[in-house]
């Protein structure tokens, strides 16, 4: 059965094959934030914001919930990835050898 996911009964995602697709386009969408409680202080867990959830659905009738899934992973690496800046001496002497 495939996955969304939900905001009250609506439903706000594609149909993915699994609950962990759906938990990777809800992260990339900045909707899982880290919650640390008393017990797990050291490793916080991920929830979604806003009390979105994610439940099982039936996918729409012209929907295909593994080609959602090709298309996220597809355009997951089609998108730029940022590179963390260089540290001043590095790029200074960089620069320098040009």
């Amino acid at each position: 059965m495939p996955y969304a996911l939900f905001s009250k009964d609506a439903k706000l995602s594609k149909a993915y094959p699994t609950e962990a697709d759906v938990w990777k386009v809800a992260r990339k969408s900045g909707l899982v934030v880290d919650v640390a409680t008393e017990d797990d202080k050291a490793a916080p867990r991920p929830v979604l914001d806003n009390d979105y959830e994610i439940r099982p659905c039936q996918a729409e009738p012209n929907e295909d919930p593994a080609k959602n899934k090709a298309d996220a992973e597809r355009e997951a690496r089609i998108e730029p990835q940022l590179s963390p800046p260089e540290p001043p001496r590095e790029a200074l002497r960089r620069r320098a050898h040009q």
